[in-house]
């Protein structure tokens, strides 16, 4: 009898720890975010693609790609840079930065900043983007998961 309590005890248990829950609406959080009604904002997303200058001397290159990453992290400390990443197959399409601004032209001007793009050898490609606000937490959640800093 023991044994089947126990069994009935543990399937309930587990059915709860793996049911889905209906989430609840967190108003504060969605306000802090920039939240429309649908959990969701603007953005601008950026393809980075390889620029028409490319740096042969390798010192060079990897300076300019330091700086490029001071310039990243700079952007993600103001907050007007929520993701930005790497493609990893070595294709002239380079990467992605998504902005946390509203207009292609903000997202211009902050793309005038980067070490990369002034020199040539990236050019980037700007569109608009709607996608959850959720997006906004990504820099505070890597900010405690990263041992390193690319940059030092």
């Amino acid at each position: 009898m023991k044994k089947a309590l126990l069994i009935i005890a543990s399937f309930a248990f587990s059915i709860t720890c793996f049911a889905q829950s209906k989430p609840v609406y967190d108003a504060a959080l969605a306000k802090k975010l920039g939240a429309d009604d649908y959990g969701m904002k603007k953005y601008v997303m950026a393809f980075l693609k390889e620029g028409p200058t490319q740096l042969k001397d390798s010192a060079a290159n990897m300076q300019l790609q330091m700086a490029h990453l001071k310039n990243i992290g700079r952007l993600a400390a103001e907050g007007k840079l929520v993701v930005a990443g790497p493609f990893l197959d070595n294709q002239p399409l380079r990467g992605i930065f998504i902005f946390n601004v509203e207009t292609v032209e903000e997202a211009q001007k902050l793309t005038e900043t980067d070490p990369a793009i002034k020199a040539g050898a990236l050019v980037m490609e700007l569109h608009p983007f709607y996608c959850s606000a959720a997006l906004m937490q990504v820099v505070p959640i890597h900010n405690t998961l990263q041992k390193k800093s690319m940059t030092n």
